[in-house]
């Protein structure tokens, strides 16, 4: 199978970097339990900006961005991590989706992921992101995981789970979505079931 990993992190070394290798780390752990083997790619579009909005302005994508584009269709997960600027997430993790066909992400399985200096931005996963992804009609886990500053070598308490058990839970949850997906098939939608459906059906 087929993982790959979209950090849309700025810097060098960068939280939302480390943050995209852990979940892909869950879910390789998971896909393994399920007897799978999961070939990874991580895709930091901090290399790709001047390709994307290059694609924005002529609607051709540069060679680079064309052969990741087609590599993000081919997989047969996702995982997206972007950080958190004015309460949303980047304009370049946007960009990047936007140059993508609406099509491609459908029925794929999506982990969502963002980081950020405080917790107060956590909800941009929920209003901004997953409704992104749901657009998209990309199939996207429960469990999204927001890392803050103050997440990181944290445990949790008695009533919240540390980053750590929310990684592992969202792995585990892209890994069954993962290991339940045909692998290289692409998703049926109503239309292309009922034409199969028909194709079957015998007119004696």
């Amino acid at each position: 199978m087929k993982l790959i990993v979209v950090s849309a992190g700025l810097s060098t070394p960068s939280s939302t970097r480390l943050l995209a290798d852990r979940l892909a780390e869950a879910a390789r752990d998971g896909l393994a339990g399920r007897g799978r083997e999961v070939s990874t790619e991580i895709l930091e579009l901090r290399g790709l900006a001047a390709d994307i909005a290059h694609h924005l302005v002529t609607g051709f994508p540069p060679p680079r961005l064309g052969t990741a584009i087609d590599t993000l269709t081919a997989a047969d997960g996702l995982i997206a991590v972007t950080p958190v600027f004015a309460a949303s997430y980047s304009g370049l993790f946007k960009s990047f989706f936007d140059v993508i066909d609406p099509d491609a992400l459908t029925g794929k399985p999506v982990l969502i992921a963002a980081t950020g200096g405080t917790a107060r931005h956590s909800l941009a996963l929920e209003h901004a992101v997953r409704p992104l992804f749901a657009y998209l009609r990309a199939v996207v886990v429960p469990t999204a995981v927001f890392a803050a500053s103050e997440d990181w070598g944290s445990g949790g308490d008695e009533y919240t789970d540390g980053l750590p058990g929310r990684v592992r839970r969202a792995g585990a949850e892209l890994a069954a979505l993962m290991a339940a997906r045909p692998v290289g098939k692409e998703p049926e939608d109503d239309i292309t079931v009922l034409e199969r459906q028909l194709a079957d059906l015998r007119f004696d």
